[in-house]
């Protein structure tokens, strides 16, 4: 099976995120990977912007996405954000990984989705 991906990787997301109320009153950064399957083989790209996902641009609208509104949940962000991914950018499958640096003496916790193809 041949794939075809692109990854973005360690996206710096400024949110207003967490499930106590004064969590949510801050802004803190996530960290961000996104990766977007396209059914476009790449050698037939033919070295054209037009045939591949453009990922400053899903970059941000990612940003503006995880900015615009407060949220309890990173997986209702991360489910957001593979939505945004899939429909307005026309990935075959996403795949998104937050990590949010919380909890006293743990590196971070994390959240991973996959949908589509």
């Amino acid at each position: 099976m041949n794939t075809n991906e692109i990854w973005i990787r360690g996206m710096d997301l400024p949110v207003r995120i967490g499930v106590p109320e004064e969590e949510r009153a801050g802004w803190q950064v996530l960290s961000a990977d996104v990766g977007m399957e396209i059914s476009t083989a790449f050698e037939s790209m033919d070295d054209a912007l037009g045939k591949t996902i453009d990922y400053e641009a899903v970059a941000n609208r990612l940003k503006a996405l995880a900015a615009e509104r407060p949220r309890q949940l990173i997986e209702t962000l991360a489910a957001e954000m593979a939505a945004v991914v899939r429909q307005e950018f026309g990935a075959a499958r996403a795949t998104i990984e937050l990590r949010k640096r919380i909890l006293p003496g743990v590196d971070h916790v994390a959240v991973r989705l996959v949908r589509g193809a």
